[in-house]
């Protein structure tokens, strides 16, 4: 079948669908999945997140497909769909991978200084002194100190401002400076 037929037959299986044709929904996504499976395939470095993102496409499919208009070409419609898909699976995955560098480098550089004695001893002084502190406080520290997570990020956890959690953050770290000398 030729490329401007698949067109035609998608737009009108989609038309039929959007009116409630149960059965032309079904032949719709049966018909689509190898072509959304092909326009993803190429350029991943995991072949396992194609079917990944081919059933996210196929939700959003679903979901949007009322907003599918028929004066327009269904494949440019569906490509669209596509490649936002296929962003946020990549944006998640190198987000998710470099955090866990992140968290990576911090434990060896943690891990360096506290098989020293001296250090040992440190560490469960500031354990301490941060269990000391209000568990409002504790968790504020804990999420932007040791986790790393951004203060926008602490303040929709908390459902506080982003300017509370900073003050919060910096009150907290000036009162464990001054109970640990």
């Amino acid at each position: 079948m030729t490329d401007v037929s698949k067109n035609e037959l998608w737009k009108n299986l989609a038309i039929k669908a959007q009116s409630g044709d149960k059965r032309a929904y079904t032949v719709l996504l049966t018909d689509i999945l190898p072509f959304i499976k092909s326009r993803i395939a190429g350029g991943l470095s995991n072949p396992d997140w194609v079917d990944d993102i081919a059933q996210e496409v196929l939700i959003s499919v679903h979901k949007s497909l009322n907003s599918y208009s028929s004066d327009r070409p269904f494949k440019p419609w569906l490509n669209a769909i596509i490649q936002f898909r296929r962003t946020d699976l990549l944006r998640k995955y190198y987000r998710d991978k470099n955090l866990k560098e992140r968290s990576k480098e911090n434990i060896d550089i943690f891990a360096q200084n506290v098989t020293f004695q001296a250090t040992s001893g440190e560490l469960k002084d500031i354990e301490k002194a941060i269990e000391s502190l209000p568990v409002k406080q504790q968790k504020i520290f804990k999420m932007m100190k040791v986790e790393g997570y951004s203060a926008k990020e602490v303040a929709s956890e908390m459902d506080m401002s982003v300017s509370a959690v900073k003050v919060a953050a910096h009150r907290t770290t000036n009162k464990l400076k001054d109970m640990l000398g």
